[in-house]
């Protein structure tokens, strides 16, 4: 679609709802009358050509009904191709849609879709006869629209039995197609229309070619809006598209090294590509392979890294034909770097145009408010035209009387001094001085974090934290989405030179401390002092390796926030203690220390206030000696101390509620935490038992011990755990060889899976008590030496679905409770014996390839009442002869209810469906040669080894509402069944309730 007309589009004025484009020979005074009264009782405005004479060449006011119509329908029927007026209507109709976006409907009228999109059949044969004395591009052309429009989605008759119930829905399609209205979202943005302008030359999206634009500029221009308006406006022309916003800090906040950082990016772009949730993939090649053949349209937004280009977008190659793929970006030359040649640099606003964007935000309009311009002009210009400036300070100006603004524009321009910092230090210095503390903690310590945490952190300091992070929201300070607070980089350049200039020649006396070479000049002459707040010392920005006296932190008592952290790629220790330390400020809040150098904390630490504990890769072998007061403490993180040998007791911090010690492999007893405690992590760990007292950690969630080698002993109290969502044993090597999962999501069916060599003694164990009375899912599949099932199944009184597939070991198979309503067992080739049988008419088997199933199970399942049923079929039943053709056979019934049996060949799997078989199974009742009702079943099945029976059960066949005294009789039942893969239907019983069984064999 060309990029100029889809923007007039969205705001054009359209004369006719609806231009249908049809043969009058085959449907004027049939089908189409009923289908333009239809139209015309529920309001739809169609175009009627009426008065206009056809001939060879389509008339100009024909030309503009069509591009005047909001919808085309195209109404293909058997001689619709024997009129070059038709032909040359359609190719308007394409074009109206590639140049315009009009919307194109189909309705296949009696005629085979298949033989549009070939010409073939009397449709071919009519369009070879129209075709006779054109030149080959005429003919070219009218062939390339026919396939088009056959591509289409569309309505064929020949699967509708009521020709009004058809119209009746086309009508409603249309209907709902109208109500769908462009969105109005950037209506209101100054300038957007002129940066789509400018950038439609480099998206040039006519053109088949895969292309990449790159849209550079300053923070706070537009870029990002910009980017949001592109997509807004051209994704629903692509197949699939992705907005893949503020990359750069996703990247960061991905604790993976480089390969698994990239692998999590391309994971997010293809769950949003194809609107799949927590898609995982194995490598970096599938994100080629699955879009390489898909017309894409991809926004990667504030991308700073080359590596996160590579991630998402390394070659054009990895896109189908016509994608396109926007990246924004402050850094010009990562653009060239990506060979990225079209590249749009987004100007500042004209003086108007940033009158007109402060107006917006001060007034809610483009212009200012009577007798107020002159003001609105000088602070646009103190604004320094920056949109972001412009948009912060309108925000702030917001409903200030004429008097107020006065007042205000002196100290506008003295400290603004029309510079964009001072306008954004002017949004600064107008807030609450608490506000303004928060400000700073943000800009220093908190962007990007989570915002539960900070309250946490902040909590009782005093700050009115839940309003003041109201506030900033409100002046366009801070944005909070998706649980984490987001500052804009300038912002928090101008929080940090706020802090800076609280002491420019002495940092050590300035509240926060974030610049590294400062940090380090500060710890290296122990010149810190009372004033510090919090430190952020990311040392990977020195140099050199730094050597710290044990008096470092001495004098700075009122410290509440240290940080000393990496980055992920660098492995290098930069930070020593050759002396060890001495002191840790006792108010301290957070501590974070990665690859903490010393064997312990400081002897004299009090940990009394401390929230966060964060000592991942450290050296440390205990933290501390005896019970030290933590009642604040809620999150300890040692995670891959490998030297970690003993934690101390933590009955004491009563609000603890995470604790991780993965990779902590010295550590070999169950650490002692509070009743407190929500989520322990104790992955890859040399725990050898999980001890009966756990029973006592009432609150816990969730259990992660993943390849713990030397477990060898789990209590059976891990049961009573009520509030127990997830746990993870998997993966055990020398002890015990098993593994379990389990996913109890509040809201939803419970999911336990289970691998075991010896599941008998470890289902009960990790089965809460709730599971015996609440709706739960149970996976046991895969469990290769399991020959039963566990007793404990049986009182699991809600029991909803039992996979026990691939259990190649597995024997036979106990009494179920009624609750359950699918059981998979396919694939247990062992299995003999069924006890008991199955009583839920809403249950669905599949004993897909269960080979040596005894005749007394197959009798179980084949009788039993079931949604349906799958079952291998050596047992086949005789096969009587009645009317049959292709895929449809045709059964005369006497009662009001039957149970239906296909027999399918071995399926050849063809497709790219994961190896499922989808068989879907139609059925028709008709009464004095009438269609009274259809019925419809799909069943997804494996890909089968031999001959299968399909007992579709629970089918009404009779209308419902019939005289029960009545005996009501059908002439005619005709079942109709289609496969995703290559199967062949080689005949159909069915089972009369409470009379004989009867079979049709189908050719």
């Amino acid at each position: 679609m060309d990029s100029s007309s889809s923007s007039s589009s969205l705001s054009r004025s359209w004369r006719f709802n609806v231009f249908p484009s049809f043969c009058g020979e085959d449907l004027r005074k049939t089908f189409l009358s009923h289908f333009l009264k239809e139209l015309q009782r529920k309001g739809i405005s169609t175009f009627i050509d009426n008065e206009i004479k056809r001939s060879h060449s389509i008339a100009p006011e024909l030309v503009r009904a069509i591009r005047d119509s909001r919808i085309s329908v195209i109404l293909l029927s058997k001689n619709y191709a024997s009129s070059s007026w038709c032909l040359n209507e359609l190719l308007e109709i394409i074009s109206s849609k590639e140049e315009i976006g009009q919307t194109v409907m189909t309705v296949f009228y009696e005629v085979d879709p298949s033989h549009v999109r070939k010409q073939t059949g009397d449709f071919g044969k009519v369009f070879e006869e129209t075709c006779v004395g054109k030149s080959v591009d005429v003919i070219q052309r009218w062939t390339r629209a026919l396939i088009d429009v056959s591509n289409l989605a569309g309505v064929d008759s020949r699967l509708w039995n009521n020709e009004a119930e058809m119209v009746e829905k086309l009508a409603v399609d249309i209907s709902n197609a109208l109500n769908v209205t462009p969105s109005r979202d950037f209506d209101d943005l100054v300038g957007i229309e002129a940066h789509i302008t400018k950038l439609n030359p480099l998206l040039s999206l006519v053109s088949s070619e895969v292309r990449m634009v790159g849209i550079w500029g300053p923070a706070g221009i537009g870029k990002t809006t910009i980017a949001r308006a592109l997509y807004d406006r051209f994704s629903p022309t692509f197949q699939h598209s992705a907005f893949m916003e503020n990359i750069r800090e996703t990247y960061r906040s991905i604790n993976l090294d480089e390969y698994g950082s990239k692998l999590l990016l391309q994971e997010l772009c293809l769950s949003k590509l194809i609107n799949q949730k927590d898609i995982k993939i194995p490598h970096l090649g599938v994100v080629q392979e699955r879009l390489k053949d898909k017309k894409v349209l991809v926004v990667l937004d504030d991308v700073d890294e080359l590596e996160q280009l590579h991630a998402l977008a390394k070659e054009p190659q990895w896109f189908g034909s016509g994608s396109r793929i926007i990246v924004t970006t402050q850094n010009k030359q990562l653009l060239r770097a990506h060979g990225i040649d079209c590249v749009y640099k987004v100007e500042f606003p004209s003086r108007i145009e940033a009158l007109q964007i402060f107006c917006q935000s001060a007034f809610g309009q483009k212009y200012p408010c009577v007798g107020i311009k002159e003001l609105a002009l000088q602070v646009t210009d103190l604004a320094g035209y920056l949109p972001l400036g412009l948009t912060v300070l309108g925000s702030y100006l917001r409903g200030f009387c004429k008097e107020e603004w006065e007042y205000a524009m002196p100290r506008l321009s003295t400290s603004l001094d029309g510079k964009v910092e001072k306008t954004l230090r002017f949004s600064y210095d107008v807030l609450h001085s608490k506000d303004q503390a928060i400000f700073l903690h943000i800009a220093c310590l908190f962007n990007g974090k989570n915002v539960e945490e900070m309250k946490t952190l902040l909590a009782n300091s005093n700050l009115d934290i839940d309003h003041g992070l109201k506030t900033l929201a409100d002046k366009s300070l801070i944005d909070n989405h998706w649980g984490r607070i987001h500052m804009h980089s300038l912002l928090q350049k101008m929080g940090r030179e706020i802090i800076y200039q609280q002491s420019v020649h002495e940092p050590g006396k300035c509240q926060f401390l974030v610049d590294a070479e400062e940090i380090r000049d500060v710890l290296a002459y122990n010149s810190g002092t009372r004033t510090v707040l919090g430190i952020s010392f990311n040392v990977s920005k020195i140099n050199e390796e730094l050597s710290i006296s044990k008096k470092a932190f001495h004098e700075m008592p009122n410290l509440q926030f240290l940080e000393i952290y990496k980055d992920w790629r660098d492995a290098r220790v930069r930070l020593h203690l050759p002396h060890g330390l001495n002191y840790l400020s006792h108010k301290l809040r957070l501590l974070r220390w990665d690859s903490f150098p010393m064997k312990s904390l400081p002897s004299k630490f009090c940990p009394e206030f401390l929230v966060e504990l964060r000592m991942t890769s450290s050296k440390l072998e205990k933290l501390w000696e005896g019970m030290l007061p933590l009642r604040n403490l809620k999150l300890m993180d040692l995670s891959y101390s490998t030297k970690l040998k003993e934690i101390p007791h933590l009955l004491n911090a009563k609000n603890l509620r995470k604790f991780s010690v993965d990779g902590c492999k010295s550590l070999s007893a169950f650490p002692h935490v509070p009743d407190s405690i929500e989520d322990l992590k104790l992955s890859f760990t040399g725990i050898e038992e999980v001890p009966p007292w756990i029973e006592n950690l009432s609150r816990l969630h969730s259990l992660h011990m993943t390849l713990c080698a030397k477990l060898t002993k789990i209590s059976m109290n891990i049961s009573k755990l009520e509030n127990l969502e997830e746990v993870d044993f998997s993966g055990s090597v020398y002890g015990i060889p098993f593994s379990a999962k389990i996913h109890w999501v509040s809201g939803v069916k419970k999911c336990l899976t289970l691998r075991a060599n010896n599941i008998e003694e470890m289902l009960p164990k990790c089965l809460p008590k709730k599971a015996y009375t609440s709706p739960v899912t149970l996976d046991l599949s895969c469990n290769e030496d399991l020959e039963t099932i566990p007793d404990c199944i049986k009182h699991l009184s809600q029991l909803h679905k039992l996979d026990i597939g691939e259990c190649r070991k597995l024997i036979s198979l106990p009494q179920f409770p009624d609750s359950l309503s699918e059981l998979n067992a396919q694939e247990c080739e062992s299995l003999e014996r069924i006890s008991g049988s199955f009583h839920n008419p809403e249950i669905c088997l599949n004993f897909a390839n269960c080979m040596k199933l005894n005749k007394e199970a197959r009798e179980v399942i084949y009788t039993s009442a079931s949604k349906y049923a799958i079952l291998p079929g050596e047992d086949r039943p005789a096969i009587l002869t009645d009317q049959a053709s292709g895929n449809c056979v045709k059964v005369h019934m006497i009662r009001n209810k039957a149970y239906i049996t296909l027999v399918a060949r071995s399926a050849v799997y063809d497709d790219d469906y994961g190896g499922i078989v989808r068989v879907a199974c139609c059925i028709r009742r008709k009464h004095d040669g009438k269609v009274v009702r259809d019925e419809s079943k799909e069943l997804h099945i494996p890909v089968l080894v031999k001959d299968h029976l399909f007992t579709l059960g629970g089918l009404p066949i009779l209308n419902e509402g019939n005289d029960p005294e009545v005996e009501a009789t059908f002439s005619e039942l005709l079942f109709e069944f289609k496969a995703n893969i290559k199967v062949e239907v080689i005949g159909c019983q069915f089972t009369v309730l409470g009379g004989k069984r009867n079979a049709i064999k189908n050719i």
